[in-house]
């Protein structure tokens, strides 16, 4: 007997087809759903890399660090004294107001904010000591470094208000200190 006697007759319907829809046109993808794709794309790349360095640094033997071997500067910061005075008077008065600033904090919106911290014409205030002369030729000469590096500038307190750091109004005092020691001030 063949194979061929020993199984039934199968009867296979024929196989229907149907018509495949035309794919649509491909649509380009927004900003958004491409930043989105490159995120999930680089967390699969940064979470296979930590896996691999987890696996490449596992042999390495480590001991723990002594943080006494590591730090040897006081963890208190401590004040330090101002630079050697400038030998003119509004000279002097805008190096002691950048020290001030720089020991005391610097603030936008007030003279003087509730922690003590001052803006530029406050601190300048501080230190001339009720002396409005000089804390009047200090101002002036501030505005003019200010004016000579960033255009027209309403005032002092326009200047240290538009910024949110003070970064730059600590630059423009101390540049102003000197400016007023080249003028002879």
């Amino acid at each position: 007997m063949s194979h061929a006697s020993l199984s039934p007759a199968i009867d296979h319907p024929a196989p229907t087809t149907q018509p495949v829809p035309a794919a649509a046109p491909p649509t380009e993808l927004t900003l958004e759903e491409r930043l989105t794709l490159v995120e999930a794309e680089m967390t699969a790349r940064l979470d296979e890399a930590a896996v691999a360095y987890e696996v490449n640094t596992a042999h390495i033997p480590t001991e723990p660090v002594d943080l006494a071997d590591v730090v040897t500067l006081p963890l208190t910061p401590t004040l330090q004294p101002p630079p050697a005075s400038y030998p003119t008077p509004v000279a002097a008065l805008l190096q002691r107001a950048h020290h001030r600033l720089l020991t005391s904090g610097w603030c936008s919106g007030a003279l003087v904010d509730e922690d003590g911290a001052r803006c530029m014409l406050g601190a300048i205030r501080a230190e001339a000591r009720g002396d409005s002369g000089l804390e009047a030729d200090a101002a002036a000469v501030l505005l003019d470094a200010i004016r000579r590096k960033c255009g027209d500038v309403d005032s002092v307190p326009s200047f240290n208000d538009a910024h949110g750091s003070a970064r730059t109004p600590l630059r423009m005092v101390d540049q102003a200190a000197g400016l007023a020691d080249a003028r002879g001030l």
